[in-house]
């Protein structure tokens, strides 16, 4: 063997060395199982373990020598975050961050990861099918036929979609997946997004406008903001009252964006005409919440993102961009920005 042949076998061998046997801890899961999770990190001859409960106690018993966490919704606070001791990347398996303390993470030199674009034409599908669902009152026609009531002019009134105005809060890769679904109906759509390029919105065929505009003209809204300290509680007493009588509101992104209680007002003073939320602030949802037993409201629960095929996306990107973290490279959905 050549010298040269010695020394690339020796680096390979090393770099083996290097990238196996890490440990990956996972906070919480909501799949049956973590296969794909665990394909992807077999590149590293990673041992993966699954915390019993989702307690800052119970995460760091799995994750405090870990070189890797990986979380769906528990919250990594700045308390697990500084008593890991070794972990380089949080994987996120989802698209929201908000239950990681980014600040901590950044401060400890922790790479923070997720998935942006898994679920697209899940949740954009789940939306249009909530908003033509609540629109042409479905789900209350069946409540009626079911109990005996075989009664078409107890669902009045209906109006035709055509024509009709869809309002997007957001204009990020859901709701743009969500356009042409809504212009199929024959819908016109407008956003409010200020972080959206107009040329975007045109290529669209989308009208961007502010966020009282919106509000002022739509005949259904659509949210897909993220959320942070400003849009929290979004959808609020003021917000309905700029809204149509008849609007309908649908939410398939965070819960904490509409202030149910404010909703619930609105939709007893006749402010707006319905709901569909795939999101509460609250879940599961309580069951003193003035949101139930509605005809005027459909809720799913929390589901707009299933599909078996999207949680196989969902684990198999978030394990890779732990991998690229781990192998030094550059992740393709980072987060945060650490310091070179």
């Amino acid at each position: 063997m050549t010298l040269c042949a010695f020394a690339h076998r020796l680096h390979d061998n090393l770099r083996t060395y290097k990238l196996t046997n890490k440990l990956i801890a996972v906070a919480d899961s909501v799949f049956a199982n973590l296969q794909p999770t665990e394909k992807v990190l077999s590149s590293l001859n990673a041992t993966v373990q699954l915390a019993e409960q989702a307690t800052p106690e119970a995460i760091l018993d799995v994750a405090r020598e870990a070189d890797g966490l990986m979380v769906t919704y528990a919250n990594i606070s700045k308390e697990i975050i500084e008593g890991m001791e070794r972990c380089k990347v949080i994987g996120r398996f989802g698209i929201g961050v908000d239950n990681i303390d980014l600040d901590a993470a950044t401060k400890a030199g922790i790479q923070v990861c997720y998935v942006p674009d898994y679920c697209l034409d899940e949740v954009s599908d789940h939306a249009m099918t909530l908003l033509v669902s609540l629109a042409r009152k479905i789900v209350y026609s069946n409540t009626l036929v079911q109990a005996g009531r075989w009664e078409a002019k107890a669902i009045a009134p209906v109006y035709r979609l055509r024509g009709r105005t869809l309002g997007l809060v957001g204009l990020g890769q859901i709701p743009q997946s969500m356009v042409p679904k809504a212009q199929a109906f024959g819908l016109n759509v407008i956003a409010s997004d200020p972080f959206v390029p107009t040329d975007v919105a045109e290529k669209l065929g989308v009208q961007l406008v502010d966020f009282n505009t919106l509000l002022e003209r739509s005949d259904y809204v659509s949210v897909h903001a993220p959320l942070t300290d400003e849009t929290h509680n979004l959808f609020n007493k003021d917000a309905f009252g700029r809204m149509k009588s008849e609007a309908l509101l649908i939410n398939t992104a965070r819960g904490p964006l509409v202030d149910d209680q404010a909703l619930a007002e609105a939709l007893d003073d006749g402010q707006i005409g319905g709901a569909a939320l795939d999101v509460v602030p609250v879940e599961p949802i309580p069951s003193d919440s003035p949101l139930l037993n509605r005809d005027d409201v459909i809720i799913t629960p929390h589901t707009a993102f299933y599909s078996v095929d999207a949680l196989v996306d969902l684990q198999t990107k978030a394990a890779q961009d732990v991998v690229h973290v781990l192998n030094g490279e550059t992740p393709k959905y980072p987060v945060n920005k650490l310091d070179a």
